[in-house]
């Protein structure tokens, strides 16, 4: 028997254009999604034989949990049967548009081939995510990736600095059906033009800097008007975020010039809500304006979660140590390759 334990990272949406509706009845969307460090937990416990046996500790019992999906997708791919236990700590919020299930899914796709010993192909990896979630894709690669189509047409983009996060995530949980509907884009939806033209110049100025905090100025989520307006919650959460971007801030009269250091502090609602997130120039800024919220009563019930960018090369250097148990190298395969693998 073979056992692992593994991170399983969340993501936040630096960026999100809806444009018009396709005849598939899927939306065409623009995105740059990025790993943050917030986490889930699971471990694996995983025993080759003769009939595949799948079971899942799941103490919040998430209806049609992803794990199990993977697994059974990724097994019959390999053409392998195991006795597979998982164990999952949930500590990405649910609902919250952060990608935990896809996140999770993606962490069984990577870890099993390697437990296995077998080798699966990248793009057969792929297919297998696509056909679980559209988010699923993105977590192969992990750090910033540029997402086209569904948000399945994935190109990963140059690595930004390891900005530090502070992400809000309250009780709302938002439909992404219902957000798509409110949405109300149409086949013959005339602002995709100019929705293109200021993503794209978003883009230019992310990657050229390599900063996502020098580039939150030219930022948009087309899904935060319409949610906002049927949670209200969701837009105070938001002001009171870009009230720390002016000097005094939201400090009280003894702190206001250590909260006006966190000037220019970039604000989004994550894919389809709920979760609020801020980037912030330095972990004192973001540490500053959590000691600040902690007090508001608005944010009553809300749980702030500190957190940070995570790059590519640190998230693909992280799933190689997890799996390998040893601090990976800088030449290594992906997706992680095990010395015994055929």
């Amino acid at each position: 028997m073979q056992s692992v334990r593994l991170k399983s990272l969340a993501k936040i949406n630096l960026d999100l254009r809806v444009l018009h509706k396709r005849p598939d009845g899927y939306h065409e969307l623009r995105t740059v999604f990025h790993t943050i460090s917030l986490a889930d937990r699971i471990e694996i416990e995983f025993e080759k034989t003769r009939r595949t046996t799948l079971t899942l500790d799941d103490p919040l019992e998430i209806p049609e949990n992803l794990v199990l999906r993977a697994a059974e997708a990724v097994l019959d791919a390999l053409k392998v049967h195991a006795r597979v236990h998982f164990r999952l700590t949930k500590r990405i919020p649910m609902g919250g548009g952060l990608g935990g299930g896809s996140s999770n899914a993606a962490s069984v796709l990577l870890s099993l081939p390697f437990l296995a010993q077998r080798a699966l192909p990248f793009e057969r990896l792929r297919e297998l995510a696509l056909g679980l979630g559209s988010d699923v894709p993105f977590f192969l690669l992990g750090g910033a990736a540029l997402g086209l189509g569904r948000g399945e047409e994935l190109y990963p983009l140059t690595d930004l600095s390891p900005e530090p996060v502070l992400v809000v995530a309250s009780s709302v949980h938002v439909s992404t059906a219902d957000a798509y509907r409110t949405l109300d884009r149409s086949l013959t939806f005339t602002g995709s033009s100019s929705s293109i033209n200021s993503f794209q110049a978003f883009v230019r100025t992310l990657v050229g800097g390599r900063s996502a905090n020098a580039a939150c100025a030219l930022t948009a989520n087309d899904f935060e008007a319409p949610v906002f307006r049927q949670y209200p919650q969701l837009k105070t959460i938001q002001g009171k975020f870009s009230m720390l971007a002016q000097p005094g801030g939201l400090a009280p009269a003894g702190d206001r010039a250590a909260a006006g250091a966190a000037a220019r502090v970039g604000v989004r609602m994550s894919g389809s809500g709920s979760a609020v997130f801020a980037l912030f120039g330095s972990s004192e800024a973001r540490a500053r304006a959590k000691r600040v919220l902690e007090g508001d009563r608005v944010l009553d019930g809300c749980r702030l979660i500190p957190a940070e960018l995570v790059s590519r090369r640190r998230y693909q250097r992280m799933w190689q140590s997890q799996l390998s148990g040893r601090p990976a190298a800088d030449n290594e395969l992906w997706p992680p390759q095990n010395w015994y693998a055929r």
